[in-house]
């Protein structure tokens, strides 16, 4: 078992050649995605069959779903392999047999990291620590999914790759989530310069494959509860504004940071700040719902609960090095967002009536 003292830059060890991304206009041959059949890396995985690339994914089916896959896998587009990233002996040959990671695969969502932070931390810091230990050991490139949960509190808006990270008090559980991704970039961060390693910032990812009850997405609990005719609740004022980004755009992103053969950290998201009570307005009209809209406390099984007031990403970075474009405005991906949710909610329907 490889232990991150086992190379140091400048050791013996440390000579071999790694496994080059190689440039965007060729076409990768093996990808592996952790948490691929979540929301972002069903998504992912299908950017990457359009690319040409072929596509292994390892999901223990926690809170990712078969059925974002089902299209991929009935034409055997994609190989999807069941278990856990905590499984070395599942996960190695994986890692092995790739030219590239994606590393997607976490607890998520606030209701989830709020309810156990034992396992937050325990699956997002363990997870993150074997699958750099098999990509050191295969030389293998690995791209790191983060979030911009790691910039905590930090209201010195727009938020840069490089700004400080100002966090809550232990006893928010809230924290927990930012406190294992903060870690998890720190052991990316202590091997960039044995292989190559991205970390992409996620900044509020929206769009279809998203679970309205799984991921804790504002804009998919919204529209979900305007197509169901519920009240569309806000926790507080309303007044807080996050950057809202359709997954594509994330994906487009998140590739292009990929193709890089050197370390570096993106903040992938959508520059344009949205109010919560603004996001609600668009909904409504949008589903043409007749649903209200009503302010209330957090729920109190998240136990103490902070929210951040503001977010919005610089992405200076990713425009000049990457060539990110962030294209998809907030009416063009909702009205993605809503198309998709509501087929699948007939498509639900029709199954229950089967």
């Amino acid at each position: 078992m490889t232990s991150f003292e086992a190379k140091k830059p400048g050791t013996e060890s440390n000579e071999k050649v790694y496994k080059q991304p190689v440039p965007v206009k060729f076409k990768l041959v093996k990808t592996l995605i952790t948490g691929g059949a979540g929301f972002i890396g069903s998504n992912l995985a299908g950017a990457l069959i359009e690319r040409g690339d072929s596509v292994a994914i390892i999901d223990n089916l926690s809170t990712g779903k078969r059925e974002n896959l089902e299209a991929l896998m009935s034409a055997n587009e994609i190989n999807l392999v069941v278990g856990s990233i905590l499984d070395r002996q599942i996960l190695e040959p994986l890692v092995e047999e790739a030219d590239l990671v994606y590393h997607l695969a976490a607890v998520v969502g606030v209701e989830r990291v709020c309810h156990d932070p034992a396992r937050t931390l325990q699956i997002n810091i363990e997870g993150t620590k074997t699958l750099l230990e098999l990509g050191l050991d295969f030389e293998t490139p690995v791209v790191l999914a983060s979030t911009s949960e790691i910039y905590g509190k930090n209201d010195d808006l727009p938020l840069a790759e490089g700004d400080n990270t100002i966090l809550g008090p232990t006893t928010v559980p809230r924290w927990s989530y930012a406190v294992s991704k903060l870690a998890d970039e720190h052991l990316a961060l202590s091997l960039a310069n044995t292989i190559p390693i991205t970390i992409v910032r996620y900044f509020n990812c929206y769009g279809p494959y998203v679970d309205p009850a799984g991921y804790g997405s504002v804009v998919a609990r919204f529209i979900d509860q305007a197509l169901r005719g519920r009240p569309i609740t806000i926790y507080g004022d309303g007044n807080q504004t996050r950057s809202f980004t359709y997954v594509r755009d994330s994906v487009d992103g998140t590739i292009a940071a990929a193709l890089r053969s050197e370390s570096d950290i993106f903040n992938i998201g959508c520059p344009t700040e949205t109010t919560i009570n603004e996001l609600a307005a668009r909904v409504l009209e949008m589903t043409e719902s007749k649903s209200h809209i009503v302010h209330q406390p957090a729920p109190k099984h998240l136990g103490p609960f902070e929210d951040q007031r503001r977010r919005k990403p610089d992405i200076t970075k990713a425009q000049r090095k990457l060539g990110f474009d962030p294209g998809t405005n907030l009416d063009e991906g909702l009205e993605q967002t809503i198309a998709w949710m509501r087929a699948k909610n007939k498509e639900t329907l029709t199954r229950r009536a089967a």
